[in-house]
């Protein structure tokens, strides 16, 4: 037999951020594609769109204009998914049969945040100067969802991109201040729990050390500044999967030190966006997720440090989508790139947008 290699065998990647595993199938990659294959999005899109619900000066679904805003927009989703005026619901569990029909009501804000008044744009052809404004008013709906008592977690996401589900290209993204605090950010929490109780020290700042300085070569870093990495996670499972983690200990968007980690955000938001859309020379989709400290009560200091994931849905080409089904919605998920592999691609595309070359 020959020596085994990560790039050409069959494994079983841990995460243990979520108490998960991912199988690696790196081979399969040689595999021929004869399934789906999405049209590329290479549409030109005007600055201003008169009939977009985001651009300045709009109306709405519900009738409201938006103003004629300069930098970004917030708003109460015209459409939310949750929503503070509803009766309290609590389940009332008596016996086995009805813990098997378990529910509970959920109340939030769903807020929408347009990142500029321009709509032909995206993230990574906007200026790190042009993303400041956008993480500030981040940070201004995380403070003031404090002052909401029944909220406990704000989820700051984005989906860009048709096949993401994004229903319109104007560079938004969304807020959900929810009552509950959701299944993906809790695993995190129960994990990251767990692992300070054991070896008294953070996860994420652990694995940061590790990426960072204890490993020669850095396989996984895709780039750094001096407040934050952005690495393809050991236990990626999207095939372009990456993370941007604070290298300090930092809970949430609010303990960001001042003007330095604030434009260390901005810049390194921008640098792996850009080199996304360089990978295959197209406006490439994804879902971007903030995972912090929750805004309830409870003191988490052990269990919470700022970190961004963006799960991008592109596997070989512009219209070769990466696809969750069968074994990974019955058993587990695997993947056909190495996040190693990824890295190498990504450290290789240019930090200037194709468009601007």
């Amino acid at each position: 037999m020959s020596e085994f290699d990560f790039n050409e065998h069959s494994h079983r990647r841990y995460n243990p951020l979520t108490n998960s595993w991912v199988l690696c199938s790196p081979h399969r990659t040689k595999r021929p594609w004869q399934g789906q294959q999405e049209t590329a999005d290479n549409e030109s899109l005007p600055s201003y769109d008169p009939s977009c619900y985001l651009c300045p000066g709009n109306r709405r679904a519900q009738g409201d204009t938006n103003p004629e805003y300069q930098n970004t927009f917030i708003f109460t989703n015209d459409f939310a998914a949750v929503k503070s005026d509803q009766p309290q619901f609590l389940h009332k569990s008596d016996d086995k049969f009805s813990s098997l029909l378990l529910a509970e009501g959920v109340r939030g804000e769903c807020k929408v945040m347009c990142f500029s008044p321009k709509h032909n744009i995206t993230v990574a052809e906007m200026s790190k100067d042009a993303i400041i404004p956008v993480i500030k008013a981040w940070i201004e709906v995380y403070r003031n969802s404090f002052s909401i008592p029944y909220i406990n977690h704000v989820q700051i996401f984005e989906n860009k991109g048709a096949i993401m589900g994004c229903s319109n290209p104007h560079p938004h993204c969304q807020i959900w201040c929810t009552e509950s605090i959701p299944e993906e950010p809790t695993k995190e929490l129960i994990s990251m729990t767990k692992y300070y109780e054991k070896n008294k020290s953070c996860l994420l700042c652990d694995y940061v050390l590790l990426e960072t300085l204890k490993l020669q070569d850095k396989p996984r870093i895709v780039c750094e500044n001096d407040s934050f990495v952005c690495v393809t996670p050991f236990w990626a499972i999207w095939p372009y999967e990456t993370m941007i983690i604070a290298k300090s200990h930092v809970k949430s968007l609010i303990e960001l030190d001042g003007v330095k980690q604030l434009n260390d955000l901005a810049d390194i938001i921008r640098r792996i966006t850009c080199r996304y859309d360089n990978v295959f020379k197209c406006s490439f989709p994804y879902s971007m997720g903030i995972h912090q400290a929750p805004v309830d009560e409870n003191d988490h200091s052990n269990d919470s440090h700022l970190h961004l994931h963006f799960y991008p849905a592109l596997l070989r080409s512009p219209t070769v989508k990466k696809f969750l089904v069968g074994y990974e919605m019955l058993a587990e998920p695997q993947r056909d790139l190495t996040p190693e592999q990824a890295a190498e691609t990504l450290r290789k595309c240019s930090e200037i947008h194709y468009k601007q070359e």
